[in-house]
């Protein structure tokens, strides 16, 4: 099949996050077996096999206004069929286009034996031993998103837990350099996967700790549970210091605030002042 219109517009137009050429072991398969085509959406027609036919008005509304802002960002996937296109992946994009009034739409174009053997092909590499973590993770979202599986799908047709599918696939949701990291120091998925929920800044903290310090992913663990619990306690004595201010504050009418070991009294007038210090005495 032509690969015409492969390669920086193929890029291009299928986000990163989900399948990333450089950890994609089917790319060099799925050029020749695909097709990147701009198709009339007049073309394509939805397959009725497919166990999904309720879609959310809303949802479907919001989408076609984001498609009229930005674009497809991310093509359909279709096996042709008696001159038209069938929707392999994607009939919400397509709904939403027309929606959106687009007279085209991008679609990843493979005939149906192509698509099959694609699909046999990412299922096998996924059941290798020496893949790293980005890379079956990117394998989980390709069967995900161009094949219309559900991560229970996966799971069966791999051998494994649906909640294993699903923890590997978060893994998509590191940032690109992170990623890079834990496949060249060849870092477990236990030890990454707390990483997941983390902000960026506290990522680029970790990290380093867990390359150089070879943490495990029990310790990770231990040093979130630590940090929470230190981040508790600290707001439990914030709390009680703003409590004791403002009885402070209403008892010797003045302003008091409590900073660490300090506790400082701020009156608005001389006389005000002379009235608290003899309080004191």
């Amino acid at each position: 099949m032509s690969t015409k219109g492969l390669g920086r517009g193929f890029d291009a137009l299928i986000p990163t996050d989900l399948v990333n050429e450089e950890f994609d072991l089917t790319a060099s398969e799925d050029k020749k077996e695909s097709e990147l085509k701009r198709i009339k959406i007049s073309e394509i027609f939805p397959d009725e096999n497919q166990p999904r036919r309720d879609f959310d008005k809303d949802a479907l509304e919001a989408l076609a206004a984001s498609i009229k802002e930005h674009g497809v960002l991310q093509p359909i996937v279709v096996t042709k069929e008696e001159g038209k296109f069938k929707i392999v992946a994607g009939e919400r994009r397509w709904r939403a286009s027309k929606i959106a009034g687009l007279d085209k739409i991008p679609a990843i174009v493979r005939s149906l034996d192509s698509q099959n053997r694609l699909e046999l092909s990412i299922i096998e590499n996924a059941q290798r031993e020496d893949l790293n973590p980005i890379e079956l993770a990117t394998a989980y979202a390709k069967l995900k998103n161009q094949f219309n599986l559900s991560d229970e799908d996966i799971a069966a047709k791999v051998g494994k837990s649906e909640s294993t599918i699903q923890n590997t696939l978060r893994l998509l949701n590191l940032p690109d350099d992170v990623k890079h990291i834990m496949v060249k120091e060849k870092l477990t998925e236990g030890v990454m996967r707390p990483l997941v929920s983390r902000d960026e800044k506290t990522i680029k903290k970790v990290l380093p700790k867990i390359v150089e310090e070879g943490w495990t992913a029990r310790k990770v663990e231990r040093y979130f549970q630590d940090h929470k619990k230190k981040s508790s306690t600290a707001l439990i004595k914030r709390d009680q210091h703003h409590k004791d201010e403002d009885a402070l504050s209403a008892k010797y009418n003045a302003v008091v605030r409590i900073s660490g070991k300090s506790l400082t009294f701020k009156c608005k007038t001389i006389s005000e002042l002379q009235n608290l210090i003899d309080s004191f005495k």
